[in-house]
């Protein structure tokens, strides 16, 4: 095994991390504090009762959109959808409503929360519970709606860049 040792703490934990790929979601929530976010910290959590969890750092803008809409949603991202993933991701972008100006959305039927268009999945989610861990908050949602699009080609996060993650044959 060829190995190198990295620096303690955090710098070391990004380089690691770095090489695990990830897909990558945009977070939403509706309502008078309308918001998204580019996300890879979320996962399944269970199918029964279905949850899901992200992870949102306590500095972030969405961390008290979360709290105050009691709720969420999640776009899956297509491949293409870089440049979505990447404007969302931009701390300069405009702030409510105006950040979705741009953008192909539907609101959820559930929360409200916008759906971006050409994802390749959507859920909608009640806030259920959240842990404090660190520097961010663990969110625990349960499913209230969920959906699939066309299919195709993920969108991934590896090694500081992005790639896709390509359909299996059927």
């Amino acid at each position: 095994m060829n190995s190198s040792v990295l620096n303690d703490g955090i710098v070391g934990l990004r380089e690691v991390m770095s090489q695990f790929a990830t897909g990558v979601t945009v977070l939403t929530v509706g309502g008078e504090r309308v918001h998204g976010m580019t996300a890879n910290a979320f996962t399944s959590l269970s199918v029964d009762p279905p949850q899901v969890l992200c992870c949102v750092a306590h500095t972030a803008v969405m961390h008290d959109a979360i709290r105050t809409a009691g709720g969420f949603a999640v776009s899956i991202l297509h491949a293409d959808q870089e440049r979505v993933a990447r404007y969302f991701a931009d701390r300069h972008r405009p702030l409510g409503p105006a950040q979705f100006a741009s953008l192909d959305w539907l609101p959820g039927s559930r929360t409200g929360a916008p759906l971006i268009g050409g994802a390749l999945a959507w859920m909608e989610c009640e806030l259920v519970s959240s842990y404090e861990a660190g520097d961010h908050t663990i969110f625990i949602g349960g499913l209230l709606g969920l959906a699939r699009g066309a299919g195709g080609p993920g969108l991934l996060f590896f090694d500081g860049g992005f790639g896709k993650a390509v359909p299996r044959a059927q």
